[in-house]
């Protein structure tokens, strides 16, 4: 290569060692006396544990419970908080909670001792469903199963809007669980070498692994290494759900003082992990006689599972975002974590934001159609712009360029000549969705409790980037190289940046909530300014820490201030024919505008734009996971559906010059951003289609039948 231009687009750096399967990811790697591990896991939903029979084990194969946990460890893992159980123990919640491992050399015979396993359990009630948990069929968390709960309100009096409406409009939409499916499995191995534990893991957030476990151990977090492996995708589900594997790992890896390697096969990926949340969203939206909104209240469910894990911050998200991009004179959001005696739900691209922004958007598509209004001309009236309060008693800090996109993505799709040509229930359809994504964590959460760190040092002709957030095939480490060689005026081969490993990095935060380029590059490109500056200075180091910029008040106490200084912006239309005889759904043409602030690269964010989109698209038209009695039915490739290169056309796509003041050369968040809006836009084309309104996703072809129905 040679010395990048910022404008300059790029070939991935990973590129050509993934293409040609050079890359080593965990499955691959090897260390001496390896051994494996195999999970022993609940059948229950909720149950108590009356006895557990082993059966008589081969030498060099081991049994590790919570028995083995050490002196001075606790049986926990400290994620957000410390309720989630390093192995069950006297009681299980949720089918597919870890009771013990079983660590053996050969994995055929783990697969069969793991068969002969018995398990006594006192079954008891349990809840798997929100309806079942807000009914209080059992109660498994506090007094009424609401595991986490906040409330937020802006503008006038919500319930004096209320009162002064023509009409009361009520509407509830739902979205269900979505699978991951990152191409290579959750798989983690640990190790004792020279005095330390070490994990090799293929994940999100080495600090978070090494946070999450030490508690288990009774250690200090820096008494483990935790070396990130090369990670096939992720998507939020190799945030905190590794944790999970690590800790059972490093209780073995203690007793048996071997390297032990824990690799989940598909079916085990598919149906013993961390999946996105299913959700409710129930609105009350008054309105004058001429369909004007003068406030609306929102009650927000989220199905939490059995244990915390980031669900509150999830929560959290979901209500900021529940008044999408618009601007309301009176709103009010209540949201709820649920306790479910289901597997814990967790991080997922768009973290939260996706479920309500689904729901907002085709609320507002509702409230349109029914006054006689076009969906994209009505919403366009409550666009937010710089300055307008939200939904958290802050304000929007940016200029807000949503006319332009909107024109963008109007313009290139025809919108408004099909919509007349079309009408509705002519069996073709176009739709428009509106959205937005607020980029690095909530509030003062950088500033209070990431408090992010990068570090470059300088070797004679090169540069090492030593920071903890990780490539996990988003381009990240390409980005960050560009970076530097572009700022310093170095040939991008000089620039070097490895997995992390947390014994030789500083602690840049998760890679997670669209901040790794806004926030942790930001931070690369002013430690690369000043290296540029201080480059004759020999061999040095440069460090530099995040510093929230001053006049933005949150309170996290009361969740009211500037939520995110930066937002991502998005228009989507999405046009679709329906096949009347098998409902089939052809989706004919995709357009996109997004306003990231400024690409650092244009090739890399093609890719994003594209992928997020289509599993967009996957979570509405076919991505069903259902869960029966707390155990989910979907759990191979060929029941699961995910979209394929061939079921979608390709897409065009725009981007908006906006450049952000905090991000390096004005660049904003975008992996989650793109994921959050083309789902409402397919579901409005595809009610426009049949002529009937829809009220949850996934909606594949035997699911629209009984809308088609419905009169």
């Amino acid at each position: 290569m040679a010395l990048m231009q910022i404008t300059d687009e790029m070939k991935r750096v990973d590129a050509y060692e993934k293409a040609r399967g050079e890359a080593t990811y965990l499955c691959d790697f090897r260390l001496d006396g390896m051994l494996y591990a195999r999970m022993v896991r609940s059948t229950k939903a909720r149950a108590n544990i009356l006895s557990i029979k082993v059966p008589v084990l081969p030498e060099g194969y081991y049994f590790i419970s919570a028995k083995d946990i050490p002196e001075g460890g606790k049986n926990a893992l400290h994620m957000i908080a410390e309720d989630w159980r390093c192995f069950a123990e006297n009681d299980v919640r949720y089918i597919g909670e870890t009771i013990a491992l079983l660590v053996g050399k050969d994995r055929g015979i783990l697969y069969e001792l793991e068969k002969k396993v018995e398990i006594e359990y006192e079954e008891l009630p349990a809840v798997t469903t929100l309806d079942e948990a807000l009914e209080k069929k059992a109660v498994i968390s506090g007094e009424d199963n609401i595991m986490c709960s906040l409330e937020c309100e802006m503008g006038r009096s919500v319930d004096e809007a209320l009162q002064m409406a023509d009409t009361i409009i009520e509407e509830t939409f739902e979205t269900g669980y979505q699978e991951h499916v990152h191409l290579e499995t959750n798989s983690v191995a640990c190790n004792y070498e020279n005095g330390q534990f070490v994990i090799y893991a293929s994940a999100q957030c080495p600090f978070y692994i090494r946070t999450s476990i030490a508690c288990t151990m009774g250690l200090k977090p820096e008494d483990i290494v935790v070396r990130q492996m090369t990670t096939g995708g992720a998507f939020g589900g190799k945030e905190h759900f590794p944790d999970v594997l690590a800790g059972p790992l490093i209780v073995a890896c203690n007793r048996i003082r071997k390297p032990i390697f824990l690799i989940f096969d598909r079916e085990e990926d598919m149906e013993f992990s961390v999946k996105r949340h299913p959700s409710r969203t129930v609105f009350r939206t008054g309105v004058d006689r001429n369909g004007d909104i003068l406030g609306t209240d929102i009650k927000i469910y989220y199905n939490a599972g059995a244990y915390l894990s980031s669900s509150y911050v999830v929560l959290q998200r979901g209500v900021f975002h529940s008044t999408g991009v618009y601007h309301f004179p009176a709103a009010r959001a209540w949201g709820y974590g649920v306790a479910t005696n289901c597997f814990p739900t967790c991080a997922f691209r768009g973290f939260g934001a996706p479920q309500t922004l689904y729901a907002i958007e085709m609320h507002m598509d509702h409230i349109a159609r029914r006054f006689g209004l076009d969906p994209a001309e009505y919403k366009r009236k409550y666009f937010l712009k710089q300055g307008d309060e939200t939904i958290t008693q802050g304000h929007i800090v940016e200029k807000v360029v949503l006319e332009e996109m909107m024109k963008q993505v109007t313009d290139a799709s025809d919108y408004f000549r099909k919509v007349k040509e079309y009408g509705i229930g002519s069996g073709k359809g176009i739709g428009i969705s509106f959205y937005n994504h607020g980029g690095a964590f909530t509030g003062n959460g950088e500033q209070a409790i990431i408090k992010a760190k990068l570090k470059l040092r300088k070797t004679g002709e090169k540069v090492e980037i030593l920071c903890g957030s990780t490539e996990m095939g988003q381009g990240f480490r390409s980005i960050m190289r560009k970076i530097v060689s572009a700022t310093i005026g170095i040939d991008i081969d000089n620039v070097i940046y490895d997995n992390p490993d947390t014994s030789k990095v500083v602690d840049s935060g998760p890679t997670a909530a669209s901040r790794s380029t806004m926030i942790v590059g930001f931070l690369c490109e002013k430690a690369a300014k000043e290296m540029k500056e201080r480059w004759s200075e020999g061999d040095f180091e440069v460090v530099k820490q995040y510093e929230h910029p001053e006049g933005h008040p949150w309170d996290q106490a009361t969740f009211r201030g500037d939520a995110y200084l930066g937002y991502g912006w998005g228009a989507a239309v999405v046009e679709v024919e329906v096949d009347r005889l098998t409902n089939e759904v052809s989706v004919k043409g995709i357009w996109s505008s997004h306003d990231i602030g400024r690409p650092i690269d244009r090739l890399i964010v093609h890719g994003q734009v594209n992928g997020g989109i289509i599993q967009s698209l996957g979570y509405a038209a076919m991505e069903k996971m259902e869960s029966r009695n707390g155990r989910f039915r979907q759990t191979s490739m060929s029941d699961y559906i995910i979209p394929t290169s061939m079921d979608f056309p390709r897409q065009e796509w725009f981007l908006v010059d906006n450049p952000y003041p905090w991000g390096p050369n004005g660049a904003k968040g975008m992996g989650e951003l793109v994921f959050n809006g083309a789902d409402a836009a397919y579901m409005g084309a595809v009610e426009r289609a049949i002529g009937r309104d829809t009220f949850s996703i996934p909606m594949p072809p035997e699911d629209l039948q009984g809308v088609i129905d419905r009169r």
